[in-house]
């Protein structure tokens, strides 16, 4: 029997299914927060991931190339965007009720791990990692990695990245505007000039790099016809792929919140202190 059979939620992805960032999609809006262990916090604006695309997501969109696969998708605000300009696009997003509004929205989307199996692996046009998915898993260079494994050589990478020259590895947990934390989950937020580094040992090449009403973006082109080595796949600690679940099915259990993937969003002030790994250190480059 496999894990997701027996109801076993991979420790990566369950702190986004815990009650407080479920309510807050429930609610389409916060306050939520990625909470430190000094106890400072990243607010997480799902006010504006329930929300239609912006300005800015438009022309983000703008610049996709051919079918579109959106990485931690959340409630799918920019999939159901693609759909509606007759694009093929698919996000993938571990919170059930995420993946139901993206779906509700027109959006194509899946309950999935970036390490799951996934349709179309090495054929996407366009991948994207925004509202800060680049720290999915707190290892960002294996990230990369994977990400080149799904789109096709010379395919698009679109990265949103921190303000200013981020690097920084820590352990966050989810928190509500009444206090209420789930576990503690590794998470990274990189700026601009860390991401191009890692980028680079991912055979990833700089493209474009732009800023608009305070939101950054990189995007990156992957090498044509570099392999992908299987160990640069695996999600961080060495886990392999869960196997395919079903993609929209609600789970028989009631999780609790543990470990994560995908956060988004700028910091406040008290984040730009400096950073607790860089590209090259164990930290980030796991």
């Amino acid at each position: 029997m496999s894990t997701a059979e027996a109801g076993v939620v991979p420790a990566e992805v369950a702190a986004w299914r815990c009650d407080p960032y479920t309510e807050a999609l429930v609610r389409g809006g916060g306050p939520l927060y990625l909470r430190r262990s000094d106890g400072s916090a990243l607010p997480l604006d799902v006010e504006r991931w329930c929300g239609a695309v912006d300005t800015v997501d438009a022309a983000l969109l703008d610049r996709c190339e051919g079918s579109v696969l959106d990485v931690g998708c959340g409630p799918g605000r920019l999939v159901a965007a693609l759909a509606g300009r007759g694009r093929s696009a698919l996000g993938i997003d571990p919170n059930p009720t995420a993946v139901a509004r993206a779906t509700a929205s027109g959006g194509r989307a899946l309950c999935r791990s970036a390490f799951d199996p996934l349709p179309q692996e090495g054929g996407w046009d366009t991948a994207l990692l925004v509202d800060g998915n680049i720290g999915i898993g707190g290892a960002p260079g294996r990230l990369l990695s994977r990400i080149r494994s799904l789109v096709r050589a010379g395919g698009l990478l679109i990265v949103e990245t921190a303000p200013g020259d981020v690097c920084e590895h820590m352990t966050v947990r989810i928190c509500d505007e009444r206090g209420r934390l789930g576990d503690p989950f590794p998470w990274a937020r990189l700026g601009i000039p860390a991401l191009l580094r890692l980028a680079e040992r991912a055979e990833w090449t700089r493209a474009d790099v732009w800023e608009a009403d305070e939101r950054r973006f990189v995007a990156l082109r992957s090498a044509a016809g570099a392999p992908v080595a299987a160990a640069d796949a695996r999600p961080p600690g060495g886990r392999t792929a869960q196997p395919e679940r079903s993609a929209t099915a609600p789970r028989a259990y009631r999780t609790a919140p543990t470990t994560a993937e995908a956060a988004k969003s700028s910091a406040q002030s008290n984040s730009q202190r400096p950073a607790n790994g860089c590209p090259g250190s164990p930290l980030l480059d796991r």
